[in-house]
């Protein structure tokens, strides 16, 4: 097994304690970023796909009733992958190859946008998407696009999860040492 994958698969398996002492044990700080991200987040994917209704952007197709839930959830997660990179009080700045949070630096570190774009896909309208109706036209995309969403809803939850647990998990087990000054007297 590749050293990534050894990676996520030890995050996976302590995935849903570790998000729950994170949420738990989180700093007002990281409250505050969870919920600046998560906010826009979901309030630029759901103008976008008109999950919330707008005059800006129309959808040809109704939205189904997963499409909610996925926004919320993709909101939420990306929220709280957002607020693993703020540095806490146990984290360390004097590492040039750790981020400010205090996690090294990882190859699945970009698994939470590709979420995010995957829920996004995932939500919208099959035949508002551009790239879908360029590709299949527009019975096509009905018909070839419209069944796949839920799996792009599923694997962009399970991206955003991924990311979140490998980012806790390298928290958790790969901290440095925080570097006591000397008090001058």
């Amino acid at each position: 097994m590749s050293d990534v994958a050894a990676q996520v698969w030890a995050a996976l398996r302590t995935s849903p304690r570790l998000v729950a002492t994170a949420v738990r044990d989180a700093t007002r700080v990281q409250m505050a970023v969870a919920a600046a991200t998560a906010v826009p987040v979901a309030v630029l994917v759901g103008v976008a796909t008109v999950l919330i209704p707008n005059d800006v952007f129309s959808r040809e197709v109704a939205p189904v009733a997963w499409n909610y839930p996925t926004l919320l959830v993709t909101a939420v997660l990306s929220g709280l992958l957002a607020a693993t990179y703020v540095r806490t009080d146990s984290s360390s700045h004097n590492s040039e190859t750790a981020d400010p949070a205090g996690a090294p630096p990882s190859r699945t570190d970009g698994l939470g946008p590709i979420g995010v774009v995957f829920s996004w896909f995932a939500v919208g309208c099959p035949v508002c998407n551009k790239l879908a109706v360029l590709a299949l036209g527009y019975s096509g995309a009905l018909t070839w696009f419209a069944p796949l969403q839920p799996v792009l809803a599923l694997a962009g939850i399970a991206l955003l999860w991924t990311a979140l647990a490998v980012r806790l998990n390298n928290q958790r087990s790969c901290r440095l040492p925080r570097h006591h000054r000397a008090s001058a007297a």
